[in-house]
Parts: structure tokens; C-alpha cells; sequence
């Protein structure tokens, strides 16, 4: 009974983790990282008309869409949403675990900042 037990709770935690991945490591064919440091990380995401990618998890951000797109989502728990929206447009994006697919006849661009940490305090200016 006891392997089981361990073998369900194995399952478990590797199916969690498989759902968390960095969407960088698991589909680096539509995200590149720009830039990064130890507050944000800038990720290229670029899709072909019709692709989708593999389950993957990203933290708090902001979008910047470079072009119109029209996308689904599906999220772990099977349900799905549709967005569609113009290049120049940009949105909060809340820490999310999705399998996102390019449902347009056009390429899809953006670019994702994802935030890693609070920033550092700002230093007091002192008036001269």
C-alpha cells in the first residue's frame, strides 16, 4: 500500500512540475529571451500561422503585441479562451500556466516582460 501511495504522490508532483515549465526550456522554437536581469526577463515570442506550443507556466508581466493576432489558450484544467486584438496593444499579464496556438493566417510577434522580483528601493536623490 505504502508504494502506491508514494508512486500516486510521484505522479502528482511530476505532472505539477510538467505543468510549470519554463516556456523558454520546453519550446524554445517560439521563445527567446532579449534581455534579463535580476528584476524582469524579456521574452521574443514568435508564432507561424496555425502553430501551438506545449504546456508551459509564465510569472506576472506585460505583452506588447507587434502584430494583430487571435490566439486560444488552453489551460490545464482543459478549458480554453480565445483572444484577438491589434499590433501596438499592450497588456497586464497575470502568472499563468497555458498551451497557447496561433489560430490566425498570419504570424504572430510579441514581446513578454516577465517580472522576477520586486525592484530595488530607488536612491534619495540628494539636492545639490
Amino acid at each position: 500500500m505504502k508504494h502506491i501511495v508514494f508512486f500516486l504522490c510521484f505522479l502528482c508532483l511530476t505532472a505539477i512540475s510538467a505543468m510549470a515549465q519554463d516556456a523558454v526550456k520546453v519550446d524554445p522554437k517560439h521563445y527567446t529571451v532579449e534581455f534579463e536581469n535580476a528584476q524582469v526577463r524579456v521574452l521574443r515570442i514568435k508564432y507561424s500561422p496555425h502553430e501551438k506550443s506545449v504546456m508551459h507556466s509564465h510569472p506576472a508581466g506585460a505583452v506588447i503585441m507587434l502584430t494583430d493576432y487571435k490566439n486560444r489558450f488552453t489551460f490545464p484544467d482543459g478549458k480554453t479562451e480565445e483572444t484577438q486584438g491589434k499590433a501596438g496593444q499592450v497588456l497586464q499579464a497575470e502568472a499563468v500556466t497555458h498551451l497557447p496556438e496561433n489560430l490566425s493566417d498570419q504570424p504572430f510577434e510579441a514581446i513578454l516582460v516577465e517580472l522576477k522580483a520586486k525592484p530595488a528601493k530607488s536612491r534619495q536623490r540628494k539636492n545639490p
